[in-house]
């Protein structure tokens, strides 16, 4: 099977689920929208609907892969091949009104729909199917707090708990998590991340306390799987899919308020330990699983199962 996979980032999730399919046999092409984020231009995406009217007249492809609802239209606008997307979130549950509502009559438009999580698939409003994203659990892993220390530079007698986001995202809420830190009991200091290598997250993560989240909405976040496959507590707000992810997690929390974030950090630091999540979210972790069950999805549409 050969699939056009089209994306605005190549985000490392991205990535991850297009080396889970190529692992099943799935021979994948990218093309990404030139330039970077919110410096983009009109001329950017007209030179990505070139690269995808090129690529499809060029290559045999089964089928051609949106990822991301900004995506969908230039799939939709080549008409050759069957469309399957993928939802990301800000496409669906965000105050971007011209994206989700761009979403919202493409999509339905496409064979087939994924959604990333159960909460997600409620708020788009169209049929589709759950297909968690997957974590690589061989990259993302326990590692010794002090060896991870180490690697990262961090001091081996303190307590840190991790802001893994820029301060300047308004969704992200760090004035919340400035709060909750200074109202916990206990000497705790609080770091924030940006900019580090994807590789280099998982001794970020481990070298951690605990992973705090103050976000206001999300569609992930993927950092919480990220953390819960190397078993370091998360302590988080209820958005995305977060509960799906930490509610039968031990030494974590899900918090509905500053509060509850308050005491649920306590907790954390209290225990000293780590939690359980990496065992008790294992298919909510698994590319493989996330590979197999894209990879019916493509089946489904290329034999006409699903028609939405």
């Amino acid at each position: 099977m050969r699939v056009l996979q089209l994306v605005t980032t190549e985000r490392s999730f991205f990535r991850e689920q297009v080396s889970a399919l190529e692992a099943r046999g799935i021979d994948c092409t990218t093309v990404s929208v030139p330039g970077r984020g919110n410096e983009r231009n009109p001329a950017d995406f007209a030179r990505f609907y070139a690269r995808v009217l090129r690529a499809v007249r060029n290559d045999e492809f089964d089928l051609v892969h949106a990822n991301y609802g900004l995506t969908v239209p230039f799939a939709l606008a080549q008409p050759t091949r069957p469309v399957v997307a993928t939802l990301w979130g800000s496409d669906v549950m965000s105050d971007i009104d011209w994206l989700v509502g761009l979403t919202e009559r493409t999509a339905p438009r496409c064979d087939a729909v994924i959604a990333p999580s159960e909460r997600l698939s409620r708020a788009y409003p169209g049929e589709d199917v759950v297909v968690p994203f997957g974590v690589d659990t061989e990259r993302f892993r326990p590692i010794d707090r002090a060896t991870a220390r180490e690697r990262v530079g961090w001091d081996d007698d303190e307590a840190v708990v991790l802001f893994p986001y820029r301060t300047d995202r308004p969704e992200k809420n760090y004035e919340l998590a400035e709060t909750v830190v200074d109202r916990v009991d206990a000497d705790v200091d609080l770091r924030t991340l940006t900019g580090a290598p994807h590789e280099e997250m998982p001794y970020y993560y481990n070298a951690s306390d605990a992973v705090l989240l103050t976000s206001r909405y999300e569609s992930g976040p993927m950092v919480v799987k990220e953390a819960a496959a190397c078993n370091v507590p998360v302590v988080a707000t209820d958005v995305g899919f977060v509960p799906e992810v930490l509610s039968d997690v031990e030494n974590s929390a899900v918090c509905a308020d500053a509060d509850e974030l308050v005491a649920g950090l306590e907790a954390v630091l209290a225990s000293d330990g780590r939690s359980d999540a990496r065992e008790a979210v294992r298919d909510e972790l698994s590319l493989d699983l996330m590979g197999e069950a894209i990879e019916r999805v493509y089946d489904d549409v290329l034999t006409q199962k699903i028609h939405v």
